[in-house]
């Protein structure tokens, strides 16, 4: 049957997959369009599967927070290449995972995939990411917390994201915005000369410094003593 350019556009325009590939999936499935959705789904699993040996080292990481700063999230949606990554529409997917895991308070990784959006599962959505990009895209990392006061930071370029969970609100905290203190913690690390299990103790040494002290001064001070002695 005669596949029209509408027909083809709306398609391209639910699932961001190519012109091509979205006729095609109409031809294959004689129009019927939540057939050629399937259809296109089924070819990001092909296309997982034959990329299941690449490396998927690049990604978005994206932390958010309830409104009451109760609880947070961070989701790492993984792929292969930088120029994906930064992608305006691979972002805001990540960002509308991070939404759903947060608003659901999904509890790992796998309740996260099975979860709704739109009608669609994630893993699904997921799927047509890499019909859509043809690069292997995988929920590589999901982490929650809880706590009287649960701060979110992302480092620029979406690469890093931070969690800080206090024991006390922030009413009772002198700092007015954790983030900068997220800023402080990472600018300090990773110490390139240390390995990674010494790298994750210094974070919970001065996470501890942070907590403990209770003040930002010294918490400043002790970060750029170290910060100076990794730059030696």
């Amino acid at each position: 049957m005669a596949i029209t350019a509408a027909e083809v556009n709306k398609l391209r325009q639910q699932t961001g997959a190519g012109m091509m590939d979205c006729k095609k999936a109409l031809a294959e499935t004689n129009g019927n369009f939540e057939e050629a959705i399937v259809y296109l789904r089924k070819k990001g699993q092909k296309v997982s599967a034959l990329r299941s040996d690449k490396e998927a080292k690049e990604g978005v990481i994206i932390a958010q927070t309830t409104a009451d700063n109760k609880r947070g999230v961070i989701v790492y949606l993984s792929c292969e290449t930088d120029f994906v990554a930064k992608n305006t529409d691979f972002v805001l997917v990540t960002a509308s995972i991070a939404d759903a895991a947060l608003k659901n308070n999904a509890a790992d990784a796998e309740q996260v995939l099975n979860l709704q959006l739109n009608g669609v599962a994630i893993k699904d959505i997921i799927s047509e990411q890499v019909a859509k990009i043809g690069e292997k895209i995988e929920l590589k990392r999901f982490e929650k917390m809880e706590g009287e006061y649960v701060q979110s930071y992302i480092h620029a370029g979406n690469k890093i994201g931070v969690l800080v969970s206090l024991n006390k609100s922030k009413s009772e905290s002198p700092f007015v915005d954790w983030r900068n203190s997220c800023r402080l913690l990472y600018s300090s690390l990773p110490d390139k000369s240390k390995t990674a299990e010494e790298n994750h103790q210094q974070i919970l040494e001065l996470s501890k410094l942070l907590v403990v002290n209770m003040n930002l001064h010294l918490f400043v001070k002790e970060l750029q003593k170290r910060n100076s002695s990794c730059q030696k």
